[in-house]
C-alpha cells in the first residue's frame, strides 16, 4: 500500500500540464486521503520518502494525532508541521477567522488546547463531529494533554470527573505531572457527596502535583476557605475547622471490632463505586448512609480532610504511605470576588507566604471598607520577611485615591493593576487619612483602567514620579476637565521613567500632545508603543505633515518593534505610515496595528505601493482588521497582493454595520 501511494504522489509532482490541473488536484486529494486512512500502513518512513513540497501539501490532510506523531521526524529533516496545524485551525474556526500564530509550537498548542477541552469534557462542534473517530480516543487525549497546562474543575461534569478517577487513572497521573493551573468554574458544594470526586482531583493536582495557580470563577467563601486551608497560609477558618472535626467524628464507624478504620471504609466505597479494577477492601459491619439518603437530607458524612479523601479514592495496592503533602498556591485569581469571600481572603493574607500574585475582580465595585481591609492585610503580609507577593490586580475600586493605599501596603510590589469604576459619587477617604506615596517604589508594571467622569491626573503623575524602575505602563479611559491636557502625563514619563519599554495609552485625547509624544520618544528606549483610540489627528491642522513628524521620530527609536495606532481615523493619511521604513535608517518595527481606522481599498493600495518601494528590513505583521475592505473588494485584494512578500497581513470579513460603530467611537 505504501509503495502504491508513494508512486501516485510522486507522479502528481511530475504532472505540469495546465490542462491536467483538475485531474492533478483530484489525484492528489485521493492520495492524501489514502495516506490519512492508511497512515499506519504507509508509516512515518513512507511519508518521509516523499519530496518536501508534497509533504507540505499533505500535512493539512492528516489528523492531529498523525501530525503529532510525524512532527519529530519532519523537524529532524528541517520540515515544519506548521501548515498542518494551521489547516486544522482554519477548519475549526472558519476561513474568515484571523490566525495570528507564526510558529509551529504556537499553532500546535492552540489546536491541542481547543480540541482537548471539547473532547475531554464531552462538548461538541462541527470539527469534532466530523473527526470524532480520530479524536475520541485515548491516544489523542494523551497527546493533547501534553500540550495543556490548566484543568477545568466543573461540578456540573461529575460523571466525567469520576471516569478520570476510575478508568482513566493513567491520564490523571499525567495531569498531576503537567497541569500547572486549576480552574474552579462552579462552586464545589462541600455538603454534597457527588462533589467528593472533584475535591479529590483538586488534591491530586495541587497537593501531589505541580499546580500552583488557582482560578475561581464562582463566589463561595466556604470553598475558598477549604482550598486555602494549609496551602500557603497558616490561617484556619473557624467554621471549616468545626465542620472538619464534625465530619471526622461522624465518619467513625460505630462497630470497629474488626479493626477497620474510617479511611479503609472510604477506600472500600470508592473502589466499589469508581474503580472496578481496584483490589477490594475489607468493609466494616456498620455502613454509611447511602448516597440517595445523603442527597435527600442535604448533608454528607465524608471527611473533608484531603488525606482521607486521597486514601478513599486510591486503589488499595497504591495507597499513599505517610502524610499527604500540601501544595503551595503561588497565583490566586478570583473573577467574582464579593465581600464575604474577601473577608476570608483578608484573614488568610497575613500568613499567605507562598502567594506571589493576587488577582481580584468583581462584577460589582468593591466597597471602601473592603479595600481598606485588604490594604491592612497586605501591609501585615508585607511586614514579614517570608512574604513573596509582588503582583496585585484589583478591579474595580470605587475611586482612584484608594490606589494609594494599595501601593503603600506592599513595599515589594512590582506589578499593580487597578480598575476604577466610579458609577455614583462615593464617600471618599478624607485627605487627612491619606498618606503620601512612598518614594522609590519597586514598581515595574502599572495598569490603570479608568471608568469615571474625571480622573485625578495629579495622583497618577505622583505615582509615576515615585516609580523610577517602571518598564510597562497601560492607561485607559482617563478623562480630564474641559481645557485640560494629557501632556502632563507624557512629560512626567519623559522626566521620571527612563526605563520605560512598553507604553499603551487607550481611549484618551492626545490630539494636542504631539510635541510631548516626540519628546518622549527621544528620551525613552521604547520597545512597544500603542496609542489606540487617542484621537491623534483630531486637532492637527495639517494631518499629513504632523503624521510625518511622528514617523520621523519613531524611526529614531531602534528598540521599537511593536507600534499600534488602531482606531485613530487615519483613513486617507495611512500612506504616510510607510515612511517608517524610508531613509538610510528604517524603523525596526515588526508589528504594525492599523486596525479600525476606516482605511478604504484605494488608500490601502497607495500604502501598499509605497511600502513596497521601501522594503521593511524585517518580516512585518500588518493588522488590517475592521477596515471596510468590502467597499471595493477587487482593489482591496490587489492592495493585499501588492504588499511586500515579507509582509503578513491580518484581515477578516468586514460587516457593513461596523461603519457607523467606527464613526461613533471616534467622534
Amino acid at each position: 500500500m505504501d509503495t502504491v501511494v508513494t508512486r501516485y504522489l510522486c507522479f502528481c509532482v511530475k504532472m505540469g500540464d495546465p490542462d491536467k490541473e483538475t485531474k492533478l488536484k483530484t489525484l492528489q486529494e485521493l492520495c492524501f486521503q489514502a495516506v490519512r486512512e492508511h497512515f499506519h500502513t504507509v508509516g512515518v518512513e513512507g511519508v518521509l520518502g516523499l519530496p518536501s513540497p508534497l509533504i507540505t501539501d499533505l500535512l493539512p490532510h492528516l489528523t492531529v494525532c498523525q501530525l503529532d506523531e510525524i512532527q519529530p521526524a519532519l523537524n529532524n529533516r528541517g520540515i515544519s508541521t506548521y501548515p498542518g496545524w494551521i489547516g486544522v485551525l482554519r477548519e475549526m474556526s472558519g476561513p474568515k477567522h484571523v490566525i495570528d500564530l507564526h510558529t509551529e509550537d504556537e499553532a500546535k498548542h492552540q489546536v491541542m488546547r481547543m480540541l482537548f477541552t471539547v473532547v475531554f469534557y464531552g462538548f461538541t462542534n462541527f470539527y469534532v463531529k466530523k473527526n470524532i473517530k480520530n479524536l475520541n480516543t485515548p491516544p489523542f487525549l494523551w497527546a493533547a494533554a501534553k500540550c495543556v497546562t490548566q484543568f477545568l474543575l466543573d461540578a456540573c461534569l461529575n460523571d466525567r470527573l469520576k471516569r478520570l478517577i476510575a478508568d482513566e487513572r493513567p491520564l490523571l497521573d499525567l495531569f498531576e505531572r503537567r497541569m500547572t493551573s486549576v480552574i474552579i468554574s462552579h462552586s464545589l458544594d462541600l455538603s454534597k457527596e457527588k462533589n467528593r470526586a472533584g475535591l479529590y482531583i483538586f488534591h491530586r493536582l495541587v497537593d501531589h502535583g505541580v499546580a500552583n495557580r488557582l482560578v475561581i470563577h464562582n463566589d463561595c467563601p466556604f470553598v475558598l476557605a477549604w482550598v486555602l486551608h494549609k496551602r500557603g497560609s497558616q490561617y484556619v477558618h473557624p467554621e471549616l475547622k468545626e465542620l472538619m472535626l464534625t465530619r471526622k467524628k461522624s465518619c467513625l464507624p460505630q462497630d470497629t471490632s474488626d479493626g477497620a478504620s474510617c479511611s479503609s471504609l472510604l477506600a472500600g466505597r470508592a473502589s466499589g463505586d469508581l474503580d472496578d479494577h481496584a483490589m477490594p477492601c475489607k468493609r466494616p459491619k456498620t455502613s454509611f448512609v447511602s448516597s440517595k439518603e445523603e442527597e435527600g437530607s442535604g448533608t454528607t458524612n465524608f471527611d473533608l480532610d484531603p488525606e482521607v479523601l486521597c486514601q478513599a479514592f486510591a486503589p488499595c495496592d497504591d495507597q499513599p504511605t505517610g502524610t499527604c503533602p500540601r501544595g503551595q498556591i503561588h497565583i490566586l485569581e478570583f473573577s467574582n470576588c464579593r465581600s464575604e469571600s474577601l473577608k476570608v481572603l483578608n484573614s488568610a493574607l497575613p500568613t499567605f507566604f507562598s502567594l506571589r500574585s493576587l488577582i481580584l475582580h468583581s462584577y460589582l465595585t468593591f466597597k471602601d471598607s473592603d479595600v481598606l481591609d485588604l490594604a491592612r492585610s497586605l501591609r501585615q503580609l508585607s511586614e514579614s520577611s517570608c512574604s513573596s507577593l509582588t503582583n496585585l490586580s484589583v478591579c474595580a475600586l470605587p475611586y482612584t485615591k484608594l490606589m494609594k493605599f494599595l501601593l503603600n501596603a506592599n513595599s515589594k510590589m512590582k506589578s499593580l493593576h487597578v480598575g476604577i469604576n466610579t458609577v455614583v459619587p462615593c464617600t471618599q477617604v478624607p485627605e487627612s487619612d491619606m498618606s503620601d506615596i512612598k518614594a522609590d517604589l519597586p514598581l515595574e508594571k502599572l495598569t490603570i483602567n479608568v471608568t469615571e467622569f474625571q480622573t485625578d491626573l495629579q495622583l497618577v503623575t505622583s505615582v509615576l514620579r515615585q516609580a523610577p524602575h517602571l518598564t510597562t505602563l497601560y492607561v485607559s479611559g482617563m478623562r480630564l476637565p474641559t481645557g485640560s491636557s494629557q501632556s502632563l502625563l507624557l512629560t512626567t514619563l519623559s522626566e521620571s521613567n527612563p526605563c520605560l519599554k512598553s507604553l499603551h495609552l487607550e481611549d484618551m485625547n492626545l490630539s494636542d500632545c504631539l510635541p510631548e509624544i516626540i519628546h518622549l520618544l527621544q528620551k525613552c528606549k521604547l520597545e512597544e508603543l500603542k496609542l489606540n483610540d487617542c484621537r491623534l489627528l483630531e486637532r492637527w491642522s495639517n494631518k499629513k505633515s504632523s503624521l510625518t513628524q511622528l514617523m520621523t521620530a519613531l524611526r529614531t527609536v531602534p528598540s521599537l518593534h511593536t507600534l499600534s495606532l488602531a482606531q485613530n481615523r487615519l483613513a486617507k493619511t495611512v500612506c504616510v505610515l510607510a515612511e517608517l521604513f524610508s531613509g538610510s535608517s528604517p524603523s525596526s518595527v515588526k508589528r504594525l496595528d492599523i486596525s479600525s481606522n476606516f482605511i478604504q481599498p484605494a488608500d490601502l493600495l497607495e500604502f501598499a505601493e509605497t511600502l513596497r518601494t521601501y522594503h521593511p528590513p524585517h518580516k512585518l505583521t500588518l493588522d488590517l482588521r475592521k477596515n471596510p475592505g468590502d467597499r471595493d473588494s477587487e482593489t482591496w485584494d490587489t492592495a493585499l497582493k501588492t504588499l511586500p512578500p515579507s509582509c503578513i497581513p491580518l484581515v477578516e470579513g468586514w460587516v457593513f454595520t461596523n461603519t457607523m460603530a467606527d464613526h461613533i467611537s471616534n467622534m
